[in-house]
């Protein structure tokens, strides 16, 4: 889904940061968790010499749409999927999805693989499947529980 012409790369020597303009959604966990080296009143928005490599990857890792991601150029580690991988939908947005993931297309073809994402529960989306804060203009307004399920039905034989 992601071309070459939406992803943005900002390095240093110890840290190569990628950012997907068509899946961020504006959460603004990179602001709030470093400012210093994300800072969208800036250009470049993005500096990685502004923060230890270590500090810029834990912000990363808070990223929920997955339109960030690091490469450590420095041995560091390198982002690890949770587990087990869990589907979570937030009070009036999106499905936050983290582990390892592939998501397909209908036809069964690989769209990407990633270990988060934030996928439309509205239906308003212009990115579908992806979440683009077309819920706020459509008004959603679900609180996101999840009811209990019925216990698993026994084998029958």
């Amino acid at each position: 889904m992601a071309t070459s012409d939406t992803i943005r790369h900002y390095a240093d020597d110890a840290i190569d940061i990628s950012y997907d303009v068509r899946r961020c959604i504006h959460a603004a966990e990179c602001i709030r968790g470093l400012p210093a080296v994300f800072d969208s009143s800036r250009r470049p928005w993005i500096v990685p010499s502004s923060a230890s490599a270590d500090a810029i990857a834990d912000v990363i890792a808070r990223c929920p749409s997955g339109a960030l991601h690091f490469t450590r150029r420095d041995g560091g580690l390198s982002e690890t999927p949770q587990k087990p991988t869990a589907i979570e939908p937030t009070p009036g947005g999106p499905y936050y999805v983290r582990g390892l993931v592939e998501l397909r297309s209908a036809d069964g073809s690989s769209v990407v693989e990633d270990v988060r994402m934030a996928l439309c529960r509205c239906g308003q989306s212009h990115n579908k499947p992806f979440c683009d804060n077309s819920h706020f203009a459509a008004g959603f307004d679900d609180p996101g529980a999840v009811p209990n399920s019925a216990p698993p039905a026994e084998n029958k034989k």
